[in-house]
């Protein structure tokens, strides 16, 4: 052990040691362990472990940029290569977090430039990332390899170009549902003509044409690319060319499915296919038609995860598809593909583990496709080993729910949005109160819960008394009273996110949680009862905790419009807006 790591370690010394390990040799042991929440408890065990466990971390997670300052990360642990973190609250994705509200990635890397020299990955989910941000991070940190972008914003291609240019060892470029900028697809021509170190290339949701050729010469020299996903303006035919410049790919988005093929071409994109004898991840078929669907079908033996959510598939499409994917555990689809389409996963996906099915039309009301209740209780009865569903319909039951629970135990994830605010069961017209407390009965796992229709606090008394694992819980238009909260509150003793939107509940449920917030990482209520006087008492009781509130135009200065509550260890943050006020 070097001077500094003993002046770190005040009980290095033998007579006082309680591991019986060298300081080496643990953190050996200790860098096999990836797990954050593991390593988090290997820290807590005695002071030799959590030295250990210091100086051998290479990757921190950080769910909430707020959580935390930079400089106490870099205190804290010195020797960090891979930064996760992640900035606005997860209902920014509807629109219900303020422009400018924060989460500026920026400041983090200046920290990360003097402490962090060596650091090789940054990922980032719902984090303000401005073009000057992306150039710093490429011209300063010389040996970056890895950058993924999730629903971020601020930034535009020459960003990316930026990247391109500087970062000599890439080996991931991901970028992926962000608000970016699209000023057009010269960015990807920005690799040096040396650049072969690329494995990961998404550039999926870009609008614009990128240059083909570049784009060619790229997936040519980078031979340990396995992972491409390009945007709908990729033509078949140049799928085709790029598939052949890389048969070992493992996961592929293609581009727009909708071309005039001729014979020759299409036998040749489905010769390209069948090359791609590792291909496990299927994505992107904008436009797909039939016509050309068979062109997968020689690709479809080995995959695990089919993504069709950019493709508008009708029941008997999917039907065909999925025959050709015996070994399918993921599948994300659109409504279009109906109760019939789900009918054909129960029957050819025995081994699925996660589904989402997502709404072509979600703010279309008058919609004649759809799925109802029928698809997925026919995916249940073919599906046991199903643990992960995002479910989208506009019609259920209680006893549809309490089938497909009966019928699948093992959900982790269960995560079920009725689109008509306060819709009861069709069939019965009582509450979906039922449907919910078979969830949380039977399935003893249950981590996330997303619930929707017409809730009682019913609904709630169940999560309270039986969702003892449960993590994570979203409510949206549900509930009746306080008591509601305050059952989940006092029940879920392992709850750590709590998402409200347009609930019933106030003061007297956002008080009752008053010792649970600081063991939570984030609590979220907007348009719910909750008043700007109760805020400021949840602030003054609990001095540890950011309670911010956004206020909406026009709005009764008493009552608190957005309320986001979490735990830091840095205080208030200093880069708050206006309009958000901290208590």
């Amino acid at each position: 052990m070097d001077s500094k790591r003993k002046k770190d370690s005040p009980e290095s010394n033998e007579l006082t040691r309680s591991s019986p390990f060298p300081d080496e040799v643990l953190e050996r042991v200790l860098g096999l362990v990836k797990s954050h929440k593991d390593r988090s408890s290997v820290s807590l065990v005695c002071k030799d472990w959590y030295n250990a466990e210091r100086w051998s971390r290479t990757h921190v997670f950080i769910g909430n940029c707020y959580s935390v300052s930079p400089e106490i990360v870099a205190r804290r642990f010195p020797n960090i290569r891979s930064v996760t973190l992640k900035g606005k609250p997860r209902f920014s994705d509807f629109n219900l977090v303020p422009l400018n509200w924060g989460a500026d990635i920026h400041a983090w890397l200046v920290v990360f430039a003097s402490k962090y020299p060596l650091l090789e990955e940054l990922r980032l989910k719902r984090m303000t990332v401005t073009d000057e941000s992306l150039e710093f991070l490429a011209t300063t940190f010389t040996n970056f390899k890895a950058l993924s972008l999730l629903s971020c914003d601020g930034f535009s291609t020459d960003g990316l170009a930026a990247i391109a240019t500087h970062c000599k060892n890439m080996t991931e470029l991901d970028i992926q549902e962000n608000g970016i900028d699209d000023l057009g697809g010269g960015w990807l021509s920005c690799f040096p003509e040396s650049f072969t170190s690329l494995e990961v290339l998404n550039f999926a949701n870009l609008s614009s044409d990128v240059s083909f050729d570049a784009l060619e010469k790229l997936v040519s020299r980078c031979r340990s690319l396995k992972f491409l996903k390009v945007n709908k303006n990729i033509t078949l035919e140049q799928l085709q060319r790029l598939l052949e410049c890389a048969p070992q790919l493992t996961e592929l988005g293609t581009g727009s499915f909708h071309q005039e093929l001729t014979t020759r071409q299409y036998a040749e994109l489905e010769s390209a296919f069948n090359n791609c004898k590792n291909l496990n991840t299927l994505s992107g078929l904008w436009e797909a038609t039939p016509l050309y669907l068979p062109v997968l079908y020689p690709a479809c033996m080995n995959l695990t995860f089919l993504n069709l959510s950019d493709a508008a598939l009708q029941s008997g499409e999917l039907a065909k598809l999925l025959a050709h994917c015996p070994n399918l555990q993921r599948l994300w689809v659109l409504d279009t593909v109906e109760d019939k389409g789900l009918e054909a996963v129960g029957s050819s996906c025995p081994l699925l583990e996660e589904l989402r099915v997502f709404p072509a039309d979600p703010y279309e009301q008058d919609v004649v496709h759809g799925v109802t209740e029928m698809g997925f209780v026919a995916v249940s009865y073919g599906c046991p080993r199903l643990h992960y569903v995002l479910y989208f319909c506009r019609q259920m039951t209680n006893a549809a729910v309490a089938t497909i629970v009966k019928n699948c135990p093992d959900f982790t994830h269960f995560r079920l949005c009725v689109m008509n605010p306060g819709e009861p069961d069709y069939l019965t017209d009582e509450p979906m109160d039922e449907a919910f407390g078979a969830v949380v009965k039977n399935c003893t796992k249950l981590q996330r819960l997303a619930v929707s229709g017409l809730l009682t606090d019913l609904t709630f008394e169940y999560i309270g008394k039986y969702a003892k694992n449960l993590e994570t819980l979203s409510v949206a238009f549900a509930g009746s009273s306080d008591w509601g909260m305050q059952c989940v509150l006092s029940g879920c003793s392992k709850l750590r996110k709590l998402e409200i939107r347009d609930c019933p509940f106030g003061n007297e449920a956002l008080l009752s949680g008053l010792e649970k917030y600081e063991s939570m990482r984030s609590l979220w209520m907007s348009a719910c009862n909750v008043t700007m006087n109760a805020c400021r008492r949840l602030a003054k009781q609990m001095p540890r905790l950011n309670v911010e509130v956004m206020k909406d135009e026009e709005s009764d200065d008493s009552q608190a419009d957005k309320v986001y509550v979490y735990r830091s260890v840095a205080g208030p943050r200093r880069d708050a807006p206006p309009f958000v006020l901290t208590l």
